[in-house]
């Protein structure tokens, strides 16, 4: 997966980190307003099926998200857009350098996010 990397490099998630609301426990602090702002940014993608599941998911946990699950973000977001998206829809598991304990706990938020109230009537 290396030579598909996403060639935009973000801040490291501690540049993300400003001041936040800490739960005392190491990445269970949550992100301030300024670093949420640059985090969304940085998960902008060129697939729009990859922006969709992005987008769900900043409109569930945009409160509460920790500075752990921005390092889980972060990593998902180095990699390619088709990457990304296989493990998204679970046609690859997530693997090598990839596969971290926060990578794996955004997956899974980013895959079960709910559907809102009104796009139920849609389908």
């Amino acid at each position: 997966m290396d030579h598909l990397a996403n060639p935009v490099r973000a801040e490291p998630v501690e540049a993300l980190a400003g001041p936040s609301t800490s739960s005392g426990r190491t990445g269970l602090g949550r992100l301030d307003e300024r670093s949420l702002s640059k985090l969304r940014w940085r998960c902008r993608r060129g697939l729009l099926e990859n922006d969709l599941f992005i987008e769900r998911f900043f409109r569930h946990h945009e409160e509460s998200i920790t500075t752990r699950q921005a390092a889980g973000l972060m990593t998902l977001m180095d990699l390619a857009d088709n990457d990304l998206l296989d493990l998204l829809l679970g046609r690859k598991p997530l693997a090598g350098e990839v596969d971290t304990p926060e990578a794996r706990e955004v997956l899974a938020q980013l895959r079960s996010a709910p559907v809102p109230p009104h796009a139920k009537h849609a389908l």
